[in-house]
C-alpha cells in the first residue's frame, strides 16, 4: 500500500528517497534515485568516501526539522561505476500508514559553483579595517577564507583557527584545505558542492588534523563569500571532539551489555530487522552456564561476574568471523549465525562446549555450558524458532548438561 502511493514521485526527474528515521529503513526510492544509487544502500551512501553529515543517526535531526531547519548532506553514489557525490535536502513528513518519515530529495544549485569556476585566480589581500575584518579577526570561532580556485588555498585564517590548529599566520596561509583535512585532496569535489548548498544548512563533520598530528572531528560550515570583489569560501570550524567521544560511549551503552562487552538483546532485534531479511539460512544458539546459582552461592557475585566476562570471552574467541554474540540475560548468552546450516551450527556449538570445558583461569572454578540449537525454518517466525531453541536448551540441562542439543 505505502509503494501505491509514492508511486507517483517515479514521474520526477530528482531522486528522491523516503526513510524511517528511528530505525533508519529505506522505505521507498524513486525511479531517479534507483538509478544513481546503482544498488548502494542508505547507510553506504551516507557513509562513503565523498560523504559529509551533521548527524550520524538519522532520529538526531527530528527536532531540528521539526524546528523547520534546513538540513542538507552529501551522500556518495556511483550511477556509472565512479563514486561521484550529491547533496540531498531533508524534510519531515508525516505518512498515514507508517508516521513520520524523513524525504532525501537530491538538490543542485550550480550558479555558486559555476560562479566559482568562472572566476579568475584571486589576488585577495587581507584588510585590517571595515566591520568584515572586525568582524573576522575578533570572533572566538576558528574562521578560515578559502580559494577553491586556488586549489584549495587558505588565504586567511583569524586568532582563534590559528591557536586552534597550532601554526602561525604565515604557515597557516601556505597551506591549503586539503592539508589539514584527513580527506586530503577529495575534500576539494566536496568543497565544490558544498558551493553549491542553499545557505543556513546545517555544519557537516570532518576530520582535521592539527600542527602537533593530532586529529580532531570539528563540524564546519562553509559557504560562498564575496568580499572586496573576491569570491572565497567562509570556513567556520567548532570542535566537537569530546561530544564525539560522549556520541560513542553512549551509543555502545545503548548496544552493549555493561558486564560482558557482548552486544545485548536490543541490538539482537535491531539486527533481525535490518539483516535478518537478506539471509536466506540462519542458525541460533542459546547457551547457558551451568549451576551458575551455586557458583554465585558458593564463590560470591563477584566471581560470578567473572565467570560470565570469561564465558563472553571464550564465545568470541570460538565463534566465526560474521557471527554475532549476545548476551541474553542472567548467564543466558545468544550467537547468530547467518548463512549457516543446521551441521556447521552443531560443530561450532560442540568447539565452544569444548572450550569451556578446558577453561583454567586461577582464581575461578571450572564451570560447563547447555547448549541449544536451531535453525531458521522458511516463513517461520522469531518468536517460534526461540521456543525450539529453548525447548532444545531445557532437555540439556535435564538430560545431564554440559551437551549440545538440536530443537
Amino acid at each position: 500500500m505505502l509503494k501505491y502511493h509514492l508511486d507517483a514521485l517515479n514521474v520526477l526527474s530528482t531522486p528522491v528517497w523516503v526513510v524511517a528515521p528511528d530505525t533508519e529503513t529505506l522505505l521507498f526510492s524513486n525511479t531517479q534515485a534507483q538509478k544513481l544509487a546503482a544498488g548502494r544502500s542508505l547507510r553506504e551512501m551516507r557513509s562513503g568516501f565523498f560523504s559529509a553529515v551533521a548527524q550520524i543517526t538519522l532520529s538526531m535531526y527530528l527536532p531540528c526539522l521539526q524546528n523547520h531547519e534546513d538540513v542538507v548532506e552529501i551522500w556518495s553514489i556511483c550511477p556509472s561505476g565512479e563514486e561521484c557525490m550529491i547533496s540531498c535536502r531533508a524534510v519531515l513528513r508525516e505518512l498515514e500508514t507508517v508516521g513520520e518519515v524523513l524525504i532525501f530529495e537530491g538538490i543542485s544549485g550550480g550558479a555558486a559553483a559555476a560562479a566559482l569556476k568562472a572566476s579568475h585566480p584571486s589576488a585577495y589581500r587581507p584588510r585590517k579595517h571595515g566591520f568584515y575584518a572586525r568582524f573576522f579577526y575578533t570572533t572566538s570561532a576558528p574562521m578560515l577564507l578559502i580559494d577553491p580556485v586556488r586549489d584549495g588555498l587558505i588565504v586567511e585564517a583569524n586568532l582563534a583557527a590559528l591557536r586552534f590548529y597550532g601554526y602561525d599566520h604565515e604557515e597557516m596561509c601556505k597551506m591549503h584545505t586539503w592539508e589539514i583535512n584527513t580527506m586530503g585532496r577529495n575534500v576539494l569535489p566536496v568543497m565544490s558542492e558544498i558551493a553549491n548548498l542553499p545557505g543556513g544548512h546545517k555544519p557537516l563533520n570532518f576530520i582535521h588534523q592539527l600542527a602537533d598530528g593530532s586529529m580532531r572531528h570539528v563540524q564546519t560550515y562553509a559557504g560562498p563569500i564575496e568580499i572586496y570583489g573576491e569570491r572565497l569560501m567562509l570556513c567556520i570550524i567548532h570542535d566537537i571532539t569530546e561530544q564525539k567521544r560522549l556520541e560513542q560511549e553512549l551509543e555502545y551503552a545503548a548496544h552493549r551489555d555493561a558486564l560482558t562487552g557482548l552486544l545485548n538483546r536490543r541490538q539482537f532485534y535491531h539486527l533481525t530487522e535490518h539483516v535478518l531479511p537478506t539471509v536466506l539460512d540462519f542458525c541460533v544458539m542459546l547457551v547457558d552456564a551451568d549451576h551458575f546459582k551455586h557458583i554465585n552461592d558458593q564463590f560470591g557475585h563477584q566471581c560470578g561476574d567473572e565467570v560470565l566476562i570469561e564465558l563472553a570471552r571464550t564465545l568470541e574467541a570460538n565463534s566465526r568471523r560474521g557471527d554475532y554474540v549476545f548476551r541474553w540475560g542472567g548467564e543466558e548468552f545468544l550467537l547468530l549465525l547467518p548463512h549457516t546450516n543446521l551441521d556447521t551450527a552443531l560443530d561450532v556449538a560442540e568447539t565452544i562446549r569444548q572450550a569451556v570445558v578446558n577453561i583454567a583461569t586461577p582464581g575461578l572454578p571450572g564451570f560447563t555450558v547447555s547448549i541449544g540449537v536451531a535453525r531458521h525454518l522458511q516463513n517461520e517466525s522469531l518468536d517460534a524458532m526461540f521456543r525450539r531453541v529453548d525447548e532444545a536448551l531445557y532437555r540439556a540441562k535435564n538430560n545431564g548438561r554440559n551437551q549440545v542439543l538440536v530443537a
